[in-house]
């Protein structure tokens, strides 16, 4: 049986070749982590699945120079990563709109299944909870957050991270590190006093 490597490497050679029905493969593989991945950099749904679309579109147009020297994804990842952060610096050159808005409105859309079952100061504080990861993520730095996020709401290995990165393992422990630590300040009091989870 073919390890994920090399059948992702397999399907990319076919792509290569011509083949467009092996990308779209590549696609349905990968097009629910990208999303995932995106969606920590940016709020408002349309936004990241347009930003995602835009990332298969940049890494098909770029296959013909992936020589597998990482995995398919790391490769993929790279380039949502980059597509996410470009959108991000123009979008401090536009005017603001209503992402806020649509911000809470997804808090709300997540928690409806869990109203049912909850207690209401659970979900209370599940929300203030959220709220305050989501503020502190915002804070980071760059560098800090896309770590943070590649390592814990993505799962990446540190390797993997360092390449999508472009530095040295130690680099990625840490800013894993710095950002945890951080993380950890921000949420003491949910852990710690009165409010629980």
């Amino acid at each position: 049986m073919l390890s994920e490597t090399s059948s992702d490497q397999a399907l990319v050679e076919k792509v290569q070749q011509g083949d467009k029905r092996a990308f779209d493969l590549l696609v349905a593989k990968y097009q629910y982590k990208v999303i995932g991945l995106i969606g920590r950099y940016v709020q408002d749904k349309n936004e990241v699945l347009d930003i995602a679309q835009e990332s298969f579109v940049k890494a098909y147009r770029a296959i013909d120079s992936f020589r597998g020297e990482s995995a398919f994804y790391t490769w993929l990842y790279r380039i949502a990563v980059n597509t996410a952060k470009n959108y991000l610096v123009n979008r401090t050159r536009r005017p603001p709109n209503y992402d806020m808005e649509l911000d809470d409105d997804e808090t709300e859309h997540h928690h409806d299944a869990l109203l049912d079952t909850d207690t209401p100061e659970a979900v209370l504080n599940r929300d203030r909870l959220e709220r305050v990861i989501r503020e502190t993520l915002k804070t980071l730095p760059e560098e800090l957050r896309s770590a943070l996020t590649l390592r814990e709401f993505d799962g990446l290995s540190y390797e993997d991270i360092a390449q999508i990165m472009e530095c040295p393992v130690g680099t990625v422990r840490s800013r894993i590190f710095r950002a945890r630590e951080a993380l950890e300040k921000h949420i003491r009091p949910f852990l710690n006093g009165g409010d629980t989870l």
